[in-house]
């Protein structure tokens, strides 16, 4: 059965309750970026999917909140550092690039990876992604138009990633390098969901909201 979400967007007060669980500074901090990147995935979501990667998962939040906010069975969340906090119950697992069998999974995702992966290794990384997922990869990334974008991509980078002990290092694609990444590694980008608004007044001037790109990509 194919399908797209079109269920309400997700409260941000109910994430920060689940998110919270987990990491201590949610008790303070309303996740409204991490709502609106989890409404993107809805806008693309496409197909009933009941087992799901998630790679390059960092602390596995957002893994959890997508096992209790989207309709999935299992999660399986893998990242190259154990950083998941121990209060998780999806799946989480040291990643060693060659971890599951074929077909193992319905769908994966990537949110906010990509543009920390060495540009060699992109295409093999979506390779065995296609390998091991039977369905779509969904990425939440960036998107630059110039380098000035590039710059206030990494000033954002830092501000989200530092207190996370997260990788700071990134390099963003424009969107023909979108399209051929996805050519070369055996996917089309199938879907791309609306621009939505992930921040205001002065910090969206400064980081424009048209930096934040939702894409679904399926096997050809």
């Amino acid at each position: 059965m194919n399908f797209q979400m079109t269920m309400p967007s997700i409260d941000p007060y109910l994430l920060q309750g689940i998110m919270s669980r987990h990491l201590a500074m949610y008790r303070s901090k309303v996740p409204f970026y991490q709502a609106t990147m989890l409404d993107s995935l809805r806008q693309v979501w496409a197909g009933d999917h009941r087992r799901l990667l998630d790679v390059g998962g960092g602390t596995g939040v957002i893994a959890q909140a997508m096992y209790e906010l989207f309709p999935l069975e299992e999660i399986q969340t893998v990242d190259l550092v154990d950083r998941f906090c121990p209060s998780l119950s999806v799946s989480t697992r040291l990643y060693d690039g060659k971890t599951f069998r074929d077909d193992a999974f319905d769908a994966a995702t990537l949110n906010n990876v990509m543009h920390h992966v060495p540009l060699a290794a992109r295409a093999a990384l979506l390779k065995e992604i296609r390998r091991v997922v039977d369905g779509p990869l969904y990425i939440k990334d960036h998107e630059s138009l110039h380098a000035v974008d590039r710059l206030r991509l990494m000033a954002m980078d830092a501000i989200g990633n530092i207190p996370f002990g997260g990788t700071v290092w990134a390099s963003y694609l424009d969107r023909a390098e979108w399209e051929r990444l996805a050519a070369e590694s055996g996917y089309r980008i199938a879907a791309r969901a609306a621009p939505l608004r992930y921040r205001n007044g002065l910090y969206g001037w400064l980081f424009p909201n048209r930096l934040e790109i939702t894409l679904r990509l399926e096997r050809v």
